[in-house]
């Protein structure tokens, strides 16, 4: 049996087919080649329009199923990975209504500031397990003050993974992981946040119905089986955000297991039974897509918006001139010929939106020290590499602090870890080994549904062709010019009176 896994980013999308008996993907394809663009109307706002997400499902699907080892009819299920915290409102005629307000957009820190403040700690870190911070229900609490036309033709409320699920069955529907990557999910009443809500005068009615994360959601509609090539009444088997779905696909279900992935965003995902909450918000909560009852599950996960995207922004930089992004082998070359620490050059990659290691503060990218007798284009690459991983380690450190088992982290072998600096870089700062697997979030997705389907009575057998594929560790004698060079970019953070921690 085959099952299909569908990753919606903000990049692109990314599709896999695999095979249940081996475990493993037999054909993957992403599209478009290029980034997909993302809408900045005003300062700090990034939206994207939905209807492009589908459409490269569709024109990702004819890709896929051109290839005639794949059996597009011998598909069983379908797995849905996609970038979290986003706000999509349709109508009852399941029309949306505006472009949706996806991850990194700002402009809903000021409700969720002031929500947290009216609510009180209390209430938002013992109930949310989080701030209601930038999240899908601050966003939507933005459209009831700001687009109250649009808010008033509102008829439900999803998530970017919901919108994906009702084109591809016609049902509108969601989880309780994902609404609680939303600040929508009360985790001590288990149930949609009612107190939340209701502070805002918003309708419990405009929450989708609840279906389990990994399990039996709906089936594949006639119309949309037409237009990916596939047969009808295929089950909808799982569904979860970027993150808790990276984590999955690594085998990352256990009380101490981490992940880390390093896309768009840079992300430390780490998985507890505890109800941890970081009343800085520097961290956050939320439900791991393995959660149940029986044994509740939550991720703790660190997130750097600017990371790959400061990446990908110097890429497009720097090839300019030529029409083409600067290759990843040029870059990795020009860095790897620098020295630990970039020679003082520093490099902060907060040009993304608001960080929520910094309390949701847009702190903007920025490049200091620069030395135009000394600084080459190989130091403004190195820097920025570590830049990245030393953002990073800031959230790492307030993940053991909350008791976080960070001496293995599991990684795909891809995106900036394909990167040796980033990844020596990586290990020598936090002190953790990185272990490599050869999977990615589509065949998570596309794993997750064998399993929601029945196919796998266990996630122990569902995991069992997945080995890891290589290990870095981290080097005892570079650990103390890691280290300074960590400590001189920590100094340089451009806080004003406000520290970390």
């Amino acid at each position: 049996m085959l099952f299909l896994g569908i990753d919606i980013g903000s990049s692109s999308v990314k599709l896999s087919v695999l095979d249940g008996a081996t475990g493993k993907a037999i054909a993957s394809v992403q599209y478009p080649d290029t980034e997909l663009d993302i809408l900045s109307p005003q300062a700090g706002w990034a939206e994207q329009n939905p209807a492009t997400w589908w459409d490269c499902i569709v024109k990702g699907c004819e890709l896929l199923f051109s290839d005639a080892s794949v059996d597009a009819d011998a598909i069983e299920a379908i797995g849905i990975a996609y970038q979290m915290h986003g706000l999509v409102l349709v109508d009852a005629n399941q029309t949306v209504l505006r472009p949706a307000i996806i991850w990194c957009d700002s402009r809903a820190v000021g409700e969720g500031e002031a929500a947290l403040t009216a609510l009180g700690s209390d209430y938002c870190f013992g109930h949310l397990l989080n701030s209601p911070g930038n999240f899908t229900a601050a966003k939507l609490r933005w459209v009831q003050q700001n687009e109250p036309d649009i808010f008033a033709r509102t008829h439900k409320v999803m998530l970017p993974g919901d919108y994906i699920a009702m084109e591809l069955s016609g049902e509108i529907t969601t989880t309780a992981s994902g609404l609680s990557e939303g600040t929508l999910w009360d985790f001590q009443e288990q149930k949609i946040a009612k107190t939340l809500l209701s502070h805002w005068g918003i309708d419990e009615q405009l929450i989708p119905t609840i279906v389990p994360s990994i399990g039996q959601q709906a089936t594949l509609s006639n119309t949309a089986a037409q237009q990916l090539g596939l047969k009808p009444g295929i089950n909808i088997t799982y569904r979860g955000g970027d993150q808790p779905n990276n984590a999955f696909s690594l085998n990352v279900l256990a009380p101490g297991e981490v992940a880390a992935t390093a896309g768009t965003s840079g992300v430390i995902y780490g998985v507890t039974d505890k109800p941890a909450a970081d009343t800085q918000s520097r961290v956050n909560t939320f439900l791991h897509v393995t959660s149940t009852h029986q044994a509740p599950r939550n991720g703790v996960l660190v997130c750097v918006n600017g990371a790959g995207r400061s990446y990908s922004w110097l890429r497009q930089l720097l090839g300019a001139s030529a029409g083409t992004p600067a290759s990843y082998d040029f870059l990795n070359d020009l860095a790897s010929n620098q020295p630990i620490g970039s020679d003082g050059l520093i490099f902060h990659p907060f040009g993304n939106g608001a960080e929520r290691l910094f309390q949701n503060r847009t702190l903007g990218a920025q490049l200091k020290n620069i030395d135009l007798n000394r600084h080459s284009l190989g130091h403004v690459v190195r820097a920025t590499k570590e830049g990245i991983v030393f953002a990073l380690n800031q959230g790492f450190d307030v993940l053991k602090s909350l008791g976080g088992n960070c001496e293995v982290v599991r990684v795909a072998k891809g995106n900036m870890f394909l990167s040796e600096v980033f990844t020596a870089t990586f290990a020598n700062t936090t002190q953790a080994a990185v272990e490599f697997y050869d999977t990615d979030g589509a065949e998570g997705a596309a794993r997750a549904a064998a399993l929601g389907s029945g196919y796998y009575s266990s996630a122990k057998e569902a995991f069992s062709g997945l080995q890891p594929s290589g290990i870095v560790e981290p080097c005892a004698a570079l650990k103390d010019e890691y280290q300074d060079a960590y400590q001189r970019w920590v100094a340089a953070l451009p806080l004003g009176e406000h520290t970390l921690g």
